[in-house]
């Protein structure tokens, strides 16, 4: 296109200082420049078929705000970001891009794609930095709630994660009056107890929900919905007129071997709750410790394993382990995170998987008894199987394990409203465009429905749900 940028390169993020940061977590959060961010923006051909926005989740308008950015107008860009996104701050970060919208680029059959999560980013701190003292940003989409009286449907939404959220600030946005019921103390659900702050600093985090609050949505922590109170009761005497169950997957999953049970031996989910919500690097100024020693092994090859294991260096271990059944090409963790690991330090023991753990005599474990691996042919997943390597048993010396091998849907919600459909693993059952369940009025998506998943994805079901539920309670009437 005239006028246009026609190199191939991606615009480089400004460099940051190699190695491992300090214990604090404090971080210089660096993004694209403005000249950088143009100079980017100008590569994108703005394809007419826009095939980057099909990779989208939430179907941003991708060419029209790199379109803004190319010329200066951030403002602008970030009005035709937040009117489909309401995270963008988070997605900028947190995303999977390269597997998404950037994998669709057509820049990116001859060179490099458009760096749309990086853009994306930019845009999204832009319009936070933007806000005077700190205070929230102008409400996601730009617009102020749309008034139904004082008789407006009431909605439940169960958990603050970005499923949740997004839902919330979509339903808000089209009148609803919207509570928000998070099981702990802070809203945010994975945002805040799984990514680390070096990743996603929660300042961010705090100030993307601001701006949902400001559209009039109403978070109440500490409420465990099937605990402290039924769905059932929400959508009866408490008059809510329709529920969205996006409580994730927080139920960690184990590998089921001897030594398990030792101290020292934590779920990815806990050992993540104690750094990330819980300050346990401040002990004793916050009361949660955290005990790591020098060798900590992480049990596991996808990002939540990168995240732990880099949070092991900085709370300070010496001796930091990958262990993972297959092989490098195997690793499901993006490309960006498993470098990230490298460079701190964190050391890959690939083909290794876990027999049993030893302890040290007073409960605390010790050492990590080490089966090694084989590939054989591929399984469901495509991937290649790992067997067993004859004769290939090893120990390794450990203070922490971490166990990073995935999560399920806690059964709380399922267990206790009776007729709701589930799947034998405890997701519930949804319509994958609507999120309807089998009882009316009730809908689900995200993490509860599909098992771990990615951030957007999450983000993407709770907005098809929010637009299910208004047409639902339009022609309820």
């Amino acid at each position: 296109m005239a006028g246009k940028n026609m190199s191939l390169e991606k615009t480089p993020m400004p460099e940051q200082e190699p190695g491992v940061r300090s214990r604090n977590f404090d971080e210089v959060a660096l993004g694209y420049t403005d000249g950088q961010a143009m100079a980017e923006a100008a590569r994108c051909l703005g394809c007419k078929s826009s095939p980057c926005v099909a990779g989208c989740p939430v179907n941003v308008r991708i060419p029209e705000f790199i379109a803004r950015v190319a010329d200066g107008d951030f403002p602008a860009a970030a009005e035709i970001v937040t009117s489909s996104n309401a995270l963008p701050a988070i997605c900028g970060r947190v995303c999977p891009q390269e597997k998404q919208c950037e994998s669709l680029c057509v820049r990116g059959k001859k060179g490099e794609s458009v760096a749309i999560g990086r853009l994306e980013r930019f845009v999204a701190d832009k319009l936070l930095d933007a806000a005077a003292d700190g205070a929230a940003a102008p409400a996601a989409g730009g617009t102020a709630p749309i008034g139904r009286g004082a008789d407006r449907p009431r909605v439940a939404v169960v958990g603050a994660g970005p499923s949740g959220l997004t839902c919330a600030g979509e339903l808000a946005k089209l009148g609803y009056a919207v509570t928000v019921f998070e099981a702990l103390h802070t809203p945010g659900g994975v945002l805040v107890y799984g990514i680390p702050e070096f990743r996603l600093p929660k300042a961010i985090v705090r100030r993307e929900i601001a701006n949902l609050t400001s559209l009039g949505v109403e978070i109440i922590t500490n409420v465990v919905v099937g605990r402290t109170i039924p769905l059932d009761e929400l959508l009866g005497t408490a008059g809510y007129s329709a529920a969205y169950i996006a409580s994730g997957a927080g139920l960690p999953k184990f590998q089921h071997i001897p030594g398990e049970n030792l101290n020292g031996v934590y779920s990815a989910n806990e050992f993540l709750t104690r750094i990330n919500l819980m300050r346990a690097y401040e002990f004793p100024q916050y009361d949660t410790p955290l005990r790591v020693g020098d060798t900590v092994a992480v049990v596991g090859g996808g990002n939540v394993a990168m995240d732990a294991a880099r949070c092991a260096k900085r709370v300070g271990a010496k001796n930091v382990y990958i262990v993972y059944r297959r092989g490098e090409a195997e690793l499901p963790a993006r490309l960006e995170e498993i470098h990230h690991a490298r460079e701190e330090g964190v050391v890959f023991k690939f083909l290794t998987a876990p027999t049993r753990l030893e302890g040290d005599g007073d409960g605390f474990v010790r050492s990590m008894e080490c089966q090694e691996m084989e590939l054989g042919e591929p399984d469901a997943s495509g991937r290649r199987r790992p067997v067993i390597k004859p004769g290939g048993v090893f120990t390794l010396d450990v203070s922490t394990v971490v166990v990073a091998i995935g999560n399920t849907p806690n059964p709380l919600i399922v267990s206790t409203t009776p007729g709701l459909a589930a799947e034998s693993w405890g997701g519930v059952i949804a319509d994958e465009e609507t999120g309807a369940t089998n009882r009316p009025g009730v809908y689900a998506g995200g993490d509860a429905v599909t098992g771990a998943a990615t951030v957007i994805l999450a983000m993407g079901a709770g907005k098809k749900a929010a637009a299910a539920i208004d047409v639902y309670l339009t022609q309820k009437g």
